[in-house]
C-alpha cells in the first residue's frame, strides 16, 4: 500500500514538473522565442529602403540602389568544392578560410555577409550557381546613391557596423550597414526603417519545406523616413567652388530659424567615393593617407581658429553691458597699445588713424587694436579682482554660444575655448591683471572658436540679442521639427539698444572701412574683416606662418536673411579673400545670380589656388617666418 501510494506520488509530481515545464517554454517564453536559434529554421532579411534625403528646395541629394552580399550561415555549411567555390566569388582559398572563420567567430547559428557588393554581372551568374554551396545565399541590400557632388561632410556615409555592435545590438547583423558620420549618423533610426523578416522550415536534408508556423513570426520592412534638410544645395555647390584650392570653412545660417544654409569645408571630397565595394581602398586613401589635407575633417565645425577681429565686436557688447564704454568713449591711438613697462611689450595696430580720438564705430570700421584693448582692459578690471571681471566677461560670451557644443544635430564638433578666471588663476598663480593677456581683446591669446560658433554669434547680433540652435533637418517625411531646442529662441546677456551702434558700425566696415572694396550694390552687408595669427613650432622655435583669412557678416542690414562666417587658412588679410569670397555668397543667395559688376571679383576668387603657399609651409615653414616668439 505504501509502496503503491509512492509511486503515485512520483509520477504526479513528475506530471506537474512536465506541464510546467510546457507552460514555461510555450506561454511564458513563446513570446520571446527566437526560431532563428532553431538550426531547422532559415531566416530570410527583408531590407527596406533607406530614407531619401533631399535640400530645403526638393532637390534630391540622397537616394538608394541595390546590391548583392554573398552571405554564410555557418552551422549550415557542408562539404563543398572549396577550390570551384573561390574561383567563382573570385577570391583566394586562404581568403575564403579568413572570411569563413570571421563568421564562425560572430556566430555559427547567425548569417552574416561572406562577400560584399558583388557586382551586377557576377550576380546572375552567381545565382545560377549558388545551390551547390549549402549554407550560402546571396542577400539584396539597399547602398546610397548620391546624384550631386556635394556636401559630403554634411551627408556622410554608410558602412558596416562592426561585430562588438552586432553583438551587442539585437536589430544588426554583422555586414550590415549603418550612418557613419553626418545625417546619416545622427538620424540613423529614422533613415534605416525596420527589417522584416521571413522564416522558413528546413527538413533534415535541408531542403525549405515552407513557412516556419505558417508564418507566425514573419514580419514585414518598413522603409525608413525621409528627411529634408536646411541646406541650400546650390548655395553649398558654389561656396565649395569658391573654397576650390583653398583651406577653411564657410558656415551659413539663417538668422531668423538657425536653419544651416551652407556648411563647407576645404577640400572636401565626392560623396560616392565611400559607396559599395570601391569605399575600402578609398576609406583608408581618405581617413589614413591623405593627412595633410584631411578632406574627411570638416573645418565647418571641428577646426578651433583664434577668431581675430570678429571678435572685437563680442566685447564692444561687453563693454557697452557693463558701461564701461559708450558710443561716445574714445582712445588715443599711437599705432599700438602698450600695455607693460618693459619696451617690447606694445600690441601694434593697423588701422591708418594715428594720435587722433577714436570712438565706437569708427575703431569697429578700422579695427583698431588700441581701442579695444583699452575695452577690455576696462571689462576685466572693472570688478576689484580680475578673476571676477574674466569670469563677468566669460558669462556674457558663453550666452551667444561661444565656448560650447551648441547643440547642433550633427555628430562632429569641438567646445573651443573662451578662458575664465580659473584658467589664468591656475596658470599664473593669481598674479595677473586685464595687460596680462590682453590678446583676447583682439581674438587672439588663448580664445578659440568654430566657423559655425562664428557664424551663430553673427546671427545672435542680425537678430539684436538672440539665436535659435543652428540644426540642419527642417522635416521628417512631411513633418517640420518641432523639437523645442530648435524652434525656442536663447537669449543672450545683451540688452537689445546695445546691438544698434554695433550693427551700425558693422555696416560702416562695408561702406568705408575694411570691407569697402567688397561691396555688393542694393545689399546692405554688415560685417567685420579678420586676420588671425598662425603659428607652428618647429625644432624649439615659434614660428608664425601667413595669417588666416577670417569674415564674418550678414545680410541685409534690416530682416537678415543669412549670417556667415568664412574662415580662409593663411588666406592674408581678411579684406583680401574671405571678405570678396562674403559678399559673392550673399549675392548669390539673395539675388541668386552673380551681377556683371562682380563677374571679375567671382573669377578672381574661383581661379584663386593657394596651395603653393601650402606646400612651402610644409616644406620650408621658415620661408613664412616673421621671426620667432
Amino acid at each position: 500500500m505504501q509502496r503503491s501510494f509512492l509511486l503515485y506520488f512520483l509520477i504526479t509530481i513528475t506530471s506537474f514538473i512536465f506541464i510546467g515545464r510546457l507552460f514555461q517554454l510555450q506561454v511564458i517564453e513563446g513570446e520571446n522565442y527566437d526560431p532563428i536559434r532553431n538550426a531547422a529554421v532559415k531566416v530570410e532579411y527583408n531590407y527596406p529602403e533607406r530614407g531619401y534625403i533631399y535640400d530645403r528646395n526638393g532637390k534630391l541629394l540622397v537616394a538608394n540602389q541595390l546590391s548583392y552580399d554573398v552571405m554564410v550561415q555557418p552551422n549550415q555549411v557542408k562539404e563543398i568544392d572549396t577550390l570551384e567555390f573561390c574561383k567563382l566569388l573570385k577570391i583566394s582559398k586562404k581568403d575564403f578560410k579568413r572570411r569563413f572563420k570571421k563568421a564562425e567567430n560572430y556566430a555559427s547559428y547567425l548569417p552574416s555577409v561572406f562577400l560584399k557588393q558583388l557586382a551586377k554581372e557576377d550576380f546572375a551568374y552567381l545565382q545560377e550557381k549558388l545551390h551547390k554551396y549549402q549554407g550560402f545565399y546571396i542577400q539584396k541590400r539597399i547602398i546610397r546613391d548620391y546624384p550631386i557632388n556635394a556636401a559630403a561632410n554634411v551627408l556622410g556615409y554608410i558602412g558596416e557596423v562592426n561585430e562588438q555592435k552586432a553583438r551587442n545590438n539585437n536589430y544588426y547583423q554583422q555586414g550590415e550597414l549603418e550612418g557613419k558620420d553626418g545625417v546619416e549618423r545622427q538620424y540613423e533610426d529614422i533613415l534605416r526603417g525596420k527589417k522584416g523578416k521571413r522564416y522558413l522550415h528546413r527538413n533534415r536534408f535541408n531542403r525549405v519545406t515552407g513557412s516556419y508556423k505558417n508564418g507566425a513570426y514573419d514580419t514585414l520592412p518598413e522603409n525608413g523616413k525621409d528627411l529634408t534638410l536646411t541646406l541650400d544645395i546650390e548655395l553649398q555647390q558654389y561656396a565649395q567652388k569658391l573654397m576650390k584650392g583653398k583651406r577653411g570653412g564657410i558656415v551659413a545660417i539663417e538668422p531668423s530659424s538657425g536653419e544651416i544654409l551652407a556648411l563647407v569645408t576645404a577640400p572636401s571630397y565626392d560623396p560616392n567615393m565611400l559607396v559599395g565595394r570601391k569605399r575600402s581602398p578609398n576609406s583608408y586613401k581618405l581617413f589614413k593617407l591623405d593627412s595633410i589635407e584631411k578632406p574627411t575633417f570638416d573645418r565647418g565645425l571641428l577646426a578651433a581658429y583664434p577668431p581675430g577681429s570678429p571678435f572685437k565686436m563680442m566685447n564692444a557688447l561687453i563693454g557697452l553691458q557693463e558701461n564701461v564704454i559708450n558710443t561716445n568713449t574714445s582712445f588715443t591711438c599711437y599705432g599700438g597699445f602698450r600695455y607693460g613697462n618693459r619696451s617690447n611689450e606694445f600690441m601694434k595696430c593697423h588701422c591708418d588713424i594715428y594720435g587722433r580720438p577714436i570712438r565706437l564705430k569708427t575703431a569697429i570700421a578700422r579695427s583698431c587694436n588700441s581701442y579695444f584693448s583699452n575695452t577690455y582692459k576696462r571689462i576685466v578690471e572693472n570688478n576689484n579682482k580680475p578673476s571676477e571681471g574674466l569670469d563677468n566677461w566669460n558669462k556674457h560670451i558663453s550666452s551667444f554660444g561661444l565656448g560650447n557644443y551648441l547643440g547642433y544635430d550633427l555628430p562632429a564638433g569641438v567646445p573651443g575655448l573662451i578662458p575664465d578666471g580659473k584658467y589664468y588663476d591656475s596658470r599664473l598663480k593669481y598674479a595677473w591683471n586685464g595687460s596680462s593677456n590682453i590678446s583676447n581683446a583682439i581674438g587672439q591669446g588663448e580664445i578659440l572658436t568654430t566657423p559655425i560658433q562664428l557664424a551663430n554669434f553673427t546671427a545672435a547680433i542680425a537678430n539684436r540679442g538672440f539665436f535659435y540652435t543652428p540644426h540642419i533637418v527642417k522635416r521628417i517625411d512631411d513633418r517640420p521639427i518641432d523639437d523645442p531646442k530648435y524652434i525656442n529662441p536663447k537669449k543672450t546677456t545683451i540688452d537689445k539698444p546695445h546691438f544698434e551702434p554695433v550693427i551700425e558700425a558693422m555696416h560702416e566696415v562695408f561702406k568705408t572701412g575694411t570691407g569697402k572694396w567688397s561691396q555688393v550694390k542694393g545689399i546692405p552687408i554688415c560685417g567685420k574683416t579678420g586676420t588671425a595669427e598662425n603659428f607652428i613650432r618647429k625644432e624649439g622655435k615659434v614660428i608664425q606662418l601667413q595669417d588666416h583669412s577670417i569674415l564674418v557678416a550678414f545680410a541685409p542690414k534690416d530682416n537678415p536673411k543669412i549670417a556667415l562666417a568664412v574662415f580662409v587658412e593663411n588666406g592674408g588679410y581678411g579684406s583680401t579673400i574671405a571678405a570678396p569670397i562674403t559678399s559673392l555668397i550673399v549675392e548669390k543667395y539673395i539675388n541668386g545670380f552673380i551681377s556683371k559688376a562682380n563677374k571679375y571679383r567671382e573669377q578672381n576668387m574661383l581661379n584663386l589656388s593657394l596651395q603653393n603657399i601650402y606646400d612651402l609651409q610644409l616644406t620650408n615653414p621658415e620661408e613664412f617666418a616673421s621671426g620667432t616668439k
